[in-house]
């Protein structure tokens, strides 16, 4: 724990200090050369009476306050505080697809690490969200609940891997199911951020997830990432990265993954959502962006933390009080020469 919170004001404070020096060093010899051109010291000291006996105390009161006025600054602090914070979210779940056909280079470097990639981008745009996470094959499962901690997002979204589900296939339908759970508590507009490839496997269950996203006002974005003339799945690497073997089926043919945009669009416009094929990880992550803009938010606590009590307040009082004593200090009074001499006589 740091007693301070912000230290640098205490070298502003030496700075202040000794430009105060300086102003008052240069001031009193100004004072002396004006005085002796214009009166002479004995004559100043008759006209203005005795030194004041209390400036040594105001000067005192006065570094005090000034001291005090700058610890302030510093924030000082101790003692722990639960802070809750609040705001208004709007609601967000990704999907994204991680078969093996996620493998496929014909976006630089894969298809999967190109969507994690994007998605990193637009999880740190996304302030003001609770987004959730999924992956999904044939089944889907959830990764990370809806949170609104950007870090736990990403550390997820991380270590998503192809065929990191023991089951094979893909299926559309299953994230939109399974987002339509998670999203069902929170009222209004929300979205699904489909990244896939969009070849599934079952589509007769389409028609049912297209249902249940409409019914619970779930937007769906999806996003195609490959290209419509189809790449080879590796199969086999180096430590390299070189593909040893690619994927075959059943019959031993070499498998190529095509990108399905036509069942992707339809999914889209069926929830009044938008289909983005992929180009650039900043370039969708804009127009994912744009997609969410609209949402419903609702308010609601956001997180809850420790943190230490900021105790500005005790110096900033002190230096009111030296500060204010310092003004209620008497001026000097003027010496009484004149009835003292008249007294005598």
């Amino acid at each position: 724990m740091q007693l301070f919170e912000q230290p640098i004001y205490f070298v502003y404070l030496l700075i202040a200090l000794g430009a105060l020096a300086l102003v008052y060093w240069l001031g009193g010899r100004l004072k002396r050369r004006i005085t002796s051109i214009l009166f002479g010291p004995a004559a100043y000291m008759r006209l203005t009476g005795a030194a004041d006996a209390l400036q040594p105390l105001k000067t005192v009161l006065f570094i005090a306050a000034v001291c005090f006025a700058f610890a302030a600054l510093a924030r000082p602090q101790w003692g722990l505080e639960i802070v809750k914070a609040e705001g208004d979210f709007a609601q967000t779940v990704i999907a994204v697809d991680v078969s093996a056909s996620m493998r496929a280079r014909d976006v630089h470097p894969d298809r999967l690490d190109s969507a994690k990639n994007m998605l990193r981008m637009l999880i740190s745009h996304l302030q003001n969200e609770r987004i959730g996470l999924i992956a999904f094959t044939s089944q889907a499962f959830i990764q990370c609940p809806i949170t609104t901690d950007e870090d736990a997002l990403k550390y997820f979204i991380s270590a998503l891997q192809p065929d990191m589900l023991p089951v094979a296939g893909t299926s559309l339908a299953a994230p939109v199911k399974l987002a339509a759970h998670m999203l069902a508590k929170y009222p209004g507009k929300k979205a699904l951020i489909i990244l896939t490839d969009g070849e599934d496997h079952s589509p007769e269950e389409l028609k049912e997830a297209q249902s249940v996203a409409q019914q619970e006002g779930i937007r769906i974005i999806a996003i195609g990432i490959g290209t419509p003339e189809g790449e080879l799945i590796p199969q086999r690497t180096d430590v390299s990265g070189r593909v040893l073997e690619y994927k075959k089926d059943r019959e031993g043919k070499t498998v190529v993954s095509k990108l399905d945009q036509q069942s992707l669009a339809a999914l889209a416009q069926a929830t009044q959502g938008v289909y983005i094929q992929y180009t650039t990880p900043a370039q969708v992550a804009t127009k994912v962006e744009e997609s969410v803009r609209d949402l419903d938010r609702s308010r609601s606590v956001s997180s809850s933390r420790t943190r230490y009590k900021n105790r500005y307040q005790i110096p900033l009082a002190l230096a009111v009080i030296c500060l204010l004593t310092a003004l209620a200090l008497p001026f000097k009074e003027r010496r009484q020469s004149a009835p003292q001499t008249e007294q005598k006589r």
